[in-house]
């Protein structure tokens, strides 16, 4: 088949472009505001964008019925830190209840019973539990175009200054991703988890 995305006239109960760039890995981003109201929330627009230095970025694409930006734009914008955590297969119904929309004073570590502690370098506190946390500041938010007016749609960047990365998933003086077991979005309500790792070697 092949359709045309302004148009969206694919003829399928359901937009596919999700599921066509898959499995997208899930930045599960802490942050908090100038109150000191904290935020939890995730986003499967994310990804590592370098790593000399290392950064991050990810995209957030709807605003909330009043207008305003979601509360991790708001937070990372103004304040200019945030955690990105990795979500497990223990952690996806977690997860998932984070993503609820509530309102900016409202705590998602504790709506979604996810234990918090401090962060070493920035402000925002770490998801315990998680085997990976990186610790970031921002770096820049890109302005891009929305086919929903009124809509934000922005990439954002940041640098990652902090690395915790738990000892038991060290094997071999490598990350063994099998022990992680990070979960992934696909399209529509899908998930996946990581759990089979094969190599390959590059040509010379």
């Amino acid at each position: 088949m092949f359709y045309e995305t302004e148009k969206n006239n694919h003829g399928l109960p359901h937009n596919p472009f999700k599921s066509l760039i898959v499995p997208r890995p899930i930045g599960w981003i802490s942050s908090q505001d100038t109150l000191g109201n904290i935020n939890l929330a995730p986003y499967s627009y994310f990804n590592a964008v370098c790593d000399n230095p290392p950064m991050v970025m990810f995209s957030t694409t709807n605003s909330l019925s009043d207008g305003a930006v979601k509360d991790t734009l708001y937070n990372v914008e103004t304040q200019g830190e945030f955690v990105v955590n990795m979500a497990t297969y223990e952690h996806r119904e977690a997860m998932n209840l984070s993503s609820a929309s509530l309102s900016r004073n409202e705590n998602e570590f504790l709506f979604a019973q996810v234990e918090m502690i401090p962060s070493t370098l920035i402000k925002p506190p770490r998801v315990k539990g998680s085997p990976i946390q990186l610790e970031c500041i921002y770096y820049q938010s890109i302005q891009l175009p929305t086919d929903s007016p009124g809509n934000t749609n922005r990439a954002v960047i940041g640098k990652v200054i902090g690395v915790h990365i738990d000892d038991n998933v060290i094997v071999d003086g490598k990350i063994d991703v099998k022990k992680i077991k990070p979960i992934t979005r696909l399209g529509y309500m899908e998930y996946a988890v990581i759990d089979n790792v094969f190599n390959m070697q590059r040509p010379k």
